[in-house]
């Protein structure tokens, strides 16, 4: 189903009380020489571009601007599919009120000491959608004041949920928060990262696994016009140096829609998670799950959805790597005879299976005990080997790496073969 968003302004609630007028604070320059002071005689118009109110707590003054959103709807989660994430963490987690969504739009796009978080949205499962609060500072000075109500958000909502947080925006807030040097970091009880699992899902299909991408293709909403994320430091600046405020609806506009892209992304995630046999919408999402499944362990059911990610459609290069994967836990649960099929498919399909030539010539040498055998599948893996250095199918570094490590195996079967002939020639002599 499309669904294309609503307007900022469009969902927000008004204010709660007119906006309190500021006071004054000491000039600070930020991480890009700019004097916070210059910005003053935009905060009155900014509140009301926004629909904001300000808040205050014991370090200061910043904006809040609330929103509630029918879509996407509250979920909860089954505990089964979070410990494919996090295996070591307590089932509560899985209680939707313990979530806090959080994205931040920030002064800089690498990160460091000198990047600033000057919008932080936040937003947590309530009355069946999702409730929205945007933390906003319109001063450098105000940066204490932000984070410590960020803090307190945290400590309601324990569970940090985000898209490429752990790399990106919660370092950065880590950073910010110890060099305030008045407010401790918070310690949420668990940091959900859904950019991982969603590579896993859905970047054989589409390439890129951008959230604003991941909506269309896999959620099948339209978010219409954007901004692209590499413009919004700037606009902050031009702000700052005395810019009409306008220009940053834009930028809330853009943290809302990840914000409500993240919640409904962690839904489908963990949906295909719990019940990916019934959800799943095609082989890749099937053979992304069995990935997930086998990285923690769980080999049964990764095992079943490697098999039915081949029966269904599977692009090449990924119908081999399924195979793969699928005769390595064979291999592990015993069925040597699954295991072998898989692999003499593999040499029949491809040009250059080596590690199924290896896994035969393994199988013949330790567990048939017929190194005669082994050592004809190695000659032939050199033969291959030699046919594709020739015509350029494999790279010289890769074809040495390879070589080195059958011709080892061969001078180890060959030494195998002549043992009992040299074993039986010494006989007469010992007597």
């Amino acid at each position: 189903m499309s669904m294309r968003y609503t307007s900022l302004k469009a969902l927000q609630r008004p204010p709660r009380s007119a906006p309190a007028k500021t006071t004054s604070y000491p000039t600070l320059l930020g991480a890009d020489g700019i004097s916070s002071h210059s910005v003053r005689p935009n905060v009155e118009r900014l509140a009301q571009v926004f629909g904001a109110t300000t808040k205050t707590n014991q370090y200061g003054e910043f904006l809040s601007v609330r929103c509630w959103c029918a879509q996407p709807p509250s979920f909860s989660a089954d505990p089964r599919a979070l410990k494919l994430l996090l295996p070591e963490t307590p089932e509560e987690i899985a209680h939707p009120g313990e979530w806090l969504f959080l994205d931040t739009e920030t002064t800089g796009l690498s990160g460091g000491s000198g990047t600033y978080p000057f919008l932080v949205g936040i937003a947590w499962w309530e009355g069946g959608g999702l409730e929205i609060e945007q933390l906003f500072m319109r001063e450098y000075s105000e940066e204490r004041s932000l984070l410590f109500a960020l803090r307190e958000r945290i400590a309601e909502h324990p569970v940090v949920v985000t898209f490429n947080g752990k790399s990106f925006d919660w370092p950065l807030l880590e950073t910010r928060y110890r060099m305030t040097r008045k407010i401790s970091v918070p310690t949420p009880r668990a940091h959900l990262d859904f950019l991982h699992p969603a590579r896993h899902l859905w970047r054989l299909r589409l390439g890129s696994v951008r959230l604003s991408e991941l909506e269309r293709h896999v959620l099948g909403w339209d978010r219409g016009a954007d901004l692209l994320s590499g413009l919004i430091p700037q606009i902050y600046f031009d702000y700052l140096r005395g810019g009409p405020p306008e220009r940053l609806v834009p930028v809330l506009n853009h943290n809302q829609m990840d914000l409500r892209g993240l919640a409904a992304l962690s839904s489908r995630i963990l949906s295909l998670l719990s019940d990916v046999e019934t959800l799943g919408q095609d082989g890749l999402e099937l053979f992304g799950v069995s990935r997930i499944c086998e990285k923690r362990g769980e080999e049964i059911r990764a095992r079943t959805l490697y098999e039915k990610s081949i029966a269904s459609f599977l692009p090449t290069e990924t119908d081999r790597v399924a195979r793969r994967s699928l005769a390595r836990l064979a291999k592990r649960q015993g069925d040597f005879e699954l295991a072998c099929e898989l692999w003499k498919d593999a040499l029949e399909n491809s040009r250059h299976g080596y590690e199924a030539y290896e896994q035969l010539a393994i199988y013949y040498e330790r567990k048939v005990r017929d190194p005669e055998q082994a050592r004809e599948i190695v000659k032939q893996a050199l033969d291959e080997l030699r046919r594709a250095i020739q015509v350029g199918d494999i790279a010289p570094g890769p074809y040495r790496e390879i070589k080195a490590r059958f011709d080892n195996r061969l001078q180890r079967l060959e030494r195998k073969s002549k043992r009992p002939l040299l074993e039986g020639l010494a006989s007469p002599a010992q007597a």
